[in-house]
C-alpha cells in the first residue's frame, strides 16, 4: 500500500487539500477521513464538495445526526457521519453501496465500519502537528494514483508561484488529457493542463500499437513544439508560463471559453468563415517537420502516411461494422474495403501537404470577439498535428462531427477558404476539392468508428447520439465523383443506412 504525507500549515492549506482531493474524484471512490474531533476532518469534506460544486459559498453541514448528506455535485458525492453507528453492518441501511453506484463517498470515522469499506478507499488520517497538521493519505489502485497525480499538480503549481491559486475542473476529452482553471489573486486565470504520457496499448498490426501506425503524440512535449511554433508563426495558441515535461504539466494561458455556436447551439457562420481564412493563412506558410521543445531538444512532426490514415480508416470496420451488423466483417469485406480506400488514397498524390492539426473544429477553437483579425481565434488541442493534406482541418472544421453544420453552412466556409487562398495567390480549386472529399470521407469513416469504440471499451454511451451526423457527413463526402467506386462499396454494404443501433 502506497502511502503520501502533505503538512496543512492552516485552515487554508486544509482546504486546498480538499480541493486537490475533488479534482481527482471519479464516481466509485471512496475517501475514509480518520482524526480525532477537532482535526480537521469536516473542514476537508467541506472544501473538496464547494470545489466540486463550483460554489464556495455553498452550505456544507456536518452529517452528524443525519448519518448521510447527498450533493448533486460534477461527480455525485454522498457525505457519511459514522460516528453514531452502534455496528459496522447498520452502513448497509445507509444505502452506502447505492451512494457507491451513483457517486463517490466521504466517510468520516471509516474506524467504525472496520473492514466493511471496499479495499480500494484511500484513507487520509489527520494529525496535529505543531500549529498545524499532517494529513497522511495511503491507498492502493487507479483511485489513489489519481489522488497521488493531483497532489503532484499542486507541487507543480507550488515551483510555478502558483500553489495557492484556486483549482476548478475545466473540461476533459476522449483521451486521458484533462484541463483545469486556475486562479490566484492579481492574475488572469490560467489553465492547469494534465497530459500523463501515453499508454501505447497492444499491438496491432506488424507488431506496433495503434498509437504509434496512427502517430499520436505521445507525452506533451508535442504540445510544447507545436504550440510554441505556432505562436512564432502568427496563431493565437496558448502561451506556455511553465512546464514539467516529464510528468505531462503545463501551466498555460487561458484563451477564454466561448465557442462556435450561438444561444440555441447553432453554428454560428461568420465565425466557422473566420476559422477557415486563418486555415488559409496557416496553408500559405511553410512549416518545419522539426519542432524545438527545449534548447536542444527536438520534436519530429510525423507524415500522415498511407499506414496512418489506414489504421485510422479501419476503426469504421473494425468497431462500426460488427455494431451494425452483429458479427465482425468478414476477410473479403475487409480486403474489399482496404481496395477500395488504396484506390482512392492514391489519388492524393500531388496535393499540397502541410501542417495539419488533425483536431480542428469547434470545441478546439475559441472565439474572442473583442479582438481583430485571426486574433479572433484562440487554438487548442494542438498535440497531434502531423504534416498531412491541407484539405483535411479544412474537412475537420466544415463537418464539425459534434455540431450539425448543414450543406449551406458547410459551403460558406469552403467558399471562405477558397476565397481566401485565392487571393493569396494560386490556387488549383478542383484539386482541392477533390481532396476534401477524400480527407472527408477518411475522417467521418474513422469517426464512425471511433463514437462507437468510445461506447463499447471506454463506456461512453452519449458519443452514439452524433452517429445520424457523421453517416450525413460521409454520404456527402462519397458524393464527389473521385470517390464514385468507394460510394459503391459502401452502399452495397449498408455502410451509410439508418439503422437502429
Amino acid at each position: 500500500m502506497a502511502g503520501l504525507e502533505r503538512f496543512l500549515a492552516d485552515e487554508a492549506a486544509t482546504a486546498r487539500l480538499g480541493e486537490d482531493l475533488a479534482m481527482s474524484l471519479r464516481p466509485g471512490d471512496v475517501l475514509a477521513l480518520k482524526g480525532d474531533l477537532g482535526a480537521g476532518k469536516s473542514t476537508l469534506a467541506r472544501a473538496l464538495i464547494r470545489a466540486l460544486a463550483d460554489d464556495p459559498g455553498l452550505d456544507v453541514p456536518s452529517p452528524t445526526f443525519t448519518l448521510v448528506q447527498s450533493y448533486d455535485t460534477r461527480v455525485p458525492v454522498h457525505h457519511f457521519d459514522l460516528y453514531r453507528l452502534s455496528s459496522a453492518d447498520e452502513i448497509d441501511e445507509l444505502g452506502f453501496d447505492d451512494a457507491l453506484a451513483q457517486g463517490a463517498a466521504l466517510v468520516e470515522w471509516p474506524e467504525r465500519a472496520e473492514s466493511t469499506l471496499p479495499k480500494t478507499s484511500i484513507l487520509i488520517e489527520l494529525t496535529q502537528e505543531g500549529d498545524g497538521r499532517l494529513a497522511r493519505l495511503s491507498g492502493q489502485g487507479a483511485a489513489f494514483e489519481r489522488v497521488a497525480r493531483s497532489l503532484a499538480m499542486r507541487d507543480f503549481l507550488h515551483r510555478a508561484g502558483w500553489g495557492e491559486a484556486q483549482r476548478r475542473y475545466f473540461v476533459g476529452d476522449a483521451s486521458a488529457r484533462s484541463y483545469e482553471i486556475v486562479s490566484l489573486a492579481g492574475f488572469a486565470p490560467r489553465v492547469l493542463m494534465n497530459s500523463p504520457r501515453l499508454v501505447l496499448g497492444p499491438p496491432v498490426r506488424d507488431g506496433k500499437p495503434y498509437a504509434l501506425i496512427a502517430h499520436t503524440a505521445q507525452s506533451v512535449s508535442a504540445f510544447v513544439a507545436i504550440d510554441r511554433t505556432l505562436l512564432a508563426g502568427g496563431v493565437s495558441v496558448p502561451e506556455i508560463h511553465a512546464d514539467d515535461l516529464e510528468q505531462g504539466f503545463l501551466l498555460i494561458e487561458h484563451l477564454g471559453s466561448e465557442g462556435f455556436l450561438d444561444g440555441h447551439g447553432e453554428p454560428v457562420a461568420e465565425r466557422f468563415a473566420a476559422a477557415a481564412e486563418l486555415l488559409a493563412m496557416m496553408h500559405g506558410k511553410t512549416w518545419p517537420d522539426r519542432m524545438e521543445v527545449a534548447p536542444g531538444v527536438l520534436h519530429h512532426v510525423q507524415p500522415f502516411d498511407r499506414d496512418a490514415m489506414m489504421i485510422e480508416a479501419d476503426l469504421l470496420v473494425d468497431w462500426y461494422v460488427p455494431m451494425l451488423t452483429g458479427s465482425p466483417p468478414s476477410d473479403a469485406m475487409r480486403a474489399g474495403y482496404h481496395n477500395a480506400w488504396n484506390a482512392v488514397l492514391d489519388r492524393l498524390k500531388g496535393h499540397q501537404n502541410t501542417l495539419m492539426l488533425r483536431d480542428f473544429h469547434s470545441p478546439n477553437i475559441i472565439w474572442r470577439g473583442d479582438r481583430s483579425g485571426h486574433d479572433r481565434l484562440g487554438v487548442v488541442d494542438v498535440q497531434d498535428a502531423l504534416i498531412g493534406p491541407a484539405a483535411y482541418d479544412v474537412a475537420s472544421l466544415a463537418m464539425d462531427a459534434r455540431v450539425t453544420m448543414s450543406p449551406e453552412i458547410e459551403r460558406q466556409t469552403l467558399d471562405a477558404y477558397i476565397a481566401a487562398r485565392r487571393a493569396a495567390g494560386a490556387f488549383d480549386e478542383d484539386k482541392f476539392t477533390e481532396a476534401y472529399a477524400i480527407m472527408a470521407a477518411q475522417r467521418n469513416s474513422k469517426i464512425l468508428g471511433i463514437f462507437v469504440r468510445l461506447e463499447k471499451r471506454d463506456g461512453k454511451p452519449y458519443y452514439l447520439k452524433h452517429l445520424p451526423r457523421i453517416r450525413d457527413y460521409l454520404r456527402r463526402a462519397l458524393a464527389h465523383p473521385a470517390l464514385a467506386s468507394l460510394r459503391d462499396f459502401y452502399v452495397a454494404h449498408g455502410l451509410m443506412e439508418e439503422r437502429s443501433l
